[in-house]
């Protein structure tokens, strides 16, 4: 019995464009469509997506390959504000990239549409968004739905924003320079074993980062084949988020 697994490519800007299309790369040659977590405003010293016509043009090429195109922020930088348990846990779990964590329903309101402005200039359209460090206030959250959006994704679900419910999916990530890098990655490895074996829906999100890494790419790729040879499904959030609406039966793959 097949059970689904998304795989993410984090962080594509300019400024990774050459990350971006080393992960597509492995992916293609497996033959898993990923989502594509895009940052449409200026990030790491680049500039901003439109600014880039050859990534733009690469970006369409792989939609049209089967990959999926989503938001990721619009700068992917923290923002000041918020109260101080906030600032913290950005701290501590998006090393302070957590855009989308602190802000009003306006203000979120505005950074999205800003971001999809971008997009727009790129011929981009989209339906889902993965706030940076998979961070999202509450005002963040009711402003994805009125602005439209299918989805959004948080490190341990997947919400489905038309019917209002959520699938649990955790999200397995590498942290690249930290002290536990290591331990980490053989983690990867380990939960894609167990959830396969108990045909646990899961997600392995991919970094830009993670190529400087020794030993990251080849965990990350293990785990992904590891998968695939225990009979995992690969689908974009957006196909998954699909399969769920035609079922009819709430968000459980």
């Amino acid at each position: 019995m097949s059970f689904p697994f998304v795989v993410s490519v984090h962080d594509v800007a300019p400024a990774t464009a050459d990350e971006a299309a080393g992960w597509v790369a492995d992916l293609d040659a497996r033959g898993v469509p990923a989502t594509l977590l895009v940052i449409p405003g200026p990030y790491a010293g680049g500039p901003a997506l439109p600014d880039d016509a050859e990534l733009v043009a690469f970006l369409h090429r792989a939609e049209h390959r089967g990959h999926e195109l989503s938001l990721h922020g619009f700068r992917h930088a923290g923002r000041p504000g918020g109260p101080a348990w906030r600032r913290a846990v950005n701290l501590a779990v998006a090393r302070g990239a957590g855009e989308f964590w602190s802000l009003t329903e306006p203000q979120a309101r505005s950074l999205l549409r800003a971001g999809l402005d971008v997009l727009a200039d790129a011929d981009i359209g989209v339906v889902g968004f993965t706030p940076p460090g998979w961070l999202a206030s509450p005002g963040a959250r009711r402003a994805l739905a009125g602005l439209g959006f299918r989805y959004w994704t948080s490190q341990l679900a997947v919400h489905d924003l038309s019917r209002g419910r959520s699938g649990r999916m955790p999200a397995l990530s590498h942290r690249p320079g930290g002290a536990g890098e290591q331990a980490g990655a053989r983690l990867m490895v380990g939960a894609t074993r167990a959830f396969t074996r108990t045909r646990t829906p899961f997600r392995i999100a991919l970094h830009p980062a993670d190529l400087a890494r020794p030993g990251l790419r080849s965990a990350a790729l293990a785990a992904i084949d590891h998968a695939l040879a225990a009979g995992g499904r690969p689908v974009t959030y957006e196909a998954l988020v699909t399969r769920w609406a035609a079922r009819g039966a709430g968000p459980t793959p």
